[in-house]
């Protein structure tokens, strides 16, 4: 024959929602512990998001690491150019971690048309070149065709600059570039495809063509260009591969003969510095959001936890005069806690998990981009999060509510059966 758990049987029998003062405290502790939990979801889903969706395209724009020229800031978007030294490169692709290693050029440009002008970016790529991000966020068009010769007049540009230009997949675009003594060049190009990515200000500013076309331009050769881009497999690896590529530049700044062959690492954190400053701002926030929430849950439920008590004052003293310890008997109430949280807890997750879902799947609440660098609010659910909050709040709240449940032992046998 099983044994009956005493405790959680009356916990049970009590727990028959009553009217009064102790239902309706009841009711707002679960209304409390539902939406506390339901802002916790929304608030870390969009923390995450924020973090994810912004470091992934910051990446795709550029990359994890730059390899550039000591002597000139490819922040410029001009550079002398870096020399392609094979047995370096072969060194920094070995390193664990690192998932390409890929030469690029940086060019600045105007589009012109008879009625505007616009300045752009132009990054020009080799065949081998990962372009999957601006395939991921393609619109309308296809990707240059790198491999095709036919295809290096291909340029890749944003839905945001064709809108503000008048262009369409297919048209032909003039671009000037300032080269030494303020000589301009002129080049044409197809446009061939369209990308958004949200981030309107890092769209406008970027197109992207072959990189013989910008070779061809500086007059530079096929070992030269404005650096290399080591992308990672991992992003979390990045202060860990950083700090190895670092010695190896430093070992090969020893063993050049020329200082302008002097070259540098920069990694993303380190050029967008502002931007991931604002970033580890969210974690303080998330943590403010969670510490207020599980305030706001605990009050409420102490509030109600105490009215249970003493609306079972009679219980109590009941109980206890047949013997019944005082450590069983608040057992029955944190068991009757427990049940009101876990209810709370549960309806919190449908409905905190219901309003991240419908915004990643919709983007149903948009942002200012110039503001926020993002056109909607991002969403990101991470089991490991998830779980940690549904195991760590009930936890940390029934810690807490043994401290009001030790009333029990103030309360005397003789003194609540006397007027029964």
């Amino acid at each position: 024959m099983s044994k009956i758990n005493t405790e959680l049987f009356i916990a049970r029998r009590i727990s028959h929602r009553g009217g009064g003062q102790r239902g309706i405290m009841v009711r707002m502790a679960t209304l409390s512990v539902t939406i506390g939990m339901a802002v916790m979801i929304v608030a870390l889903a969009v923390t995450g998001g924020f973090k994810q969706e912004i470091t992934d395209k910051l990446v795709g724009f550029g990359a994890d690491i730059r390899i550039v020229g000591y002597f000139s800031s490819d922040g410029s978007y001009e550079s002398m150019p870096v020399t392609r030294n094979e047995g370096f490169i072969g060194e920094v692709r070995e390193i664990d971690g690192v998932e390409s290693v890929m030469p690029y050029i940086t060019k600045s440009g105007i589009i012109r048309t008879p009625q505007a002008i616009h300045g752009v970016q132009l990054k020009g790529v080799a065949e081998d070149y990962d372009l999957s991000f601006f395939d991921r966020w393609l619109v309308e068009g296809e990707l240059p065709q790198l491999a095709d010769s036919v295809g290096r007049r291909d340029l890749l540009i944003s839905r945001q600059t064709a809108d503000m230009l008048g262009f369409e997949v297919g048209d032909k675009v003039e671009m000037m570039f300032v080269g030494e003594g303020n000589s301009v060049r002129r080049d044409l190009y197809k446009v061939c495809g369209l990308f958004s990515t949200g981030m309107d200000d890092f769209d406008r500013a970027t197109s992207v063509t072959h990189i013989d076309n910008l070779r061809r331009l500086n007059r530079w050769d096929e070992s030269q260009q404005t650096g290399f881009e080591v992308k990672l497999s991992d992003f979390k690896q990045l202060d860990r591969v950083a700090e190895q590529v670092e010695e190896m530049v430093i070992a090969y700044n020893a063993a050049v003969t020329n200082d302008h062959d002097m070259i540098y690492a920069m990694t993303i954190k380190q050029e967008y510095i502002g931007i991931f400053d604002w970033l580890a701002t969210m974690d303080v926030n998330g943590v403010v959001i969670i510490t207020i929430m599980l305030a706001v849950a605990l009050l409420n439920m102490v509030s109600a936890l105490l009215i249970i008590l003493l609306e079972r004052t009679s219980m109590i003293g009941l109980l206890k005069a047949v013997g019944m310890a005082d450590g069983r008997l608040q057992r029955v109430f944190l068991y009757r806690a427990a049940s009101i949280i876990l209810r709370g807890m549960l309806f919190g997750n449908l409905l905190g998990m219901g309003i991240a879902l419908v915004q990643k799947y919709t983007g149903l609440v948009k942002l200012d981009s110039s503001g926020y660098m993002l056109s909607s609010v991002p969403i990101e659910l991470n089991l490991t999060w998830w779980l940690a909050l549904n195991v760590g709040v009930p936890l940390v709240l029934l810690l807490l509510l043994t401290i009001p449940v030790k009333i029990v032992s103030a309360i005397k046998p003789d003194q609540t059966m006397r007027y029964q």
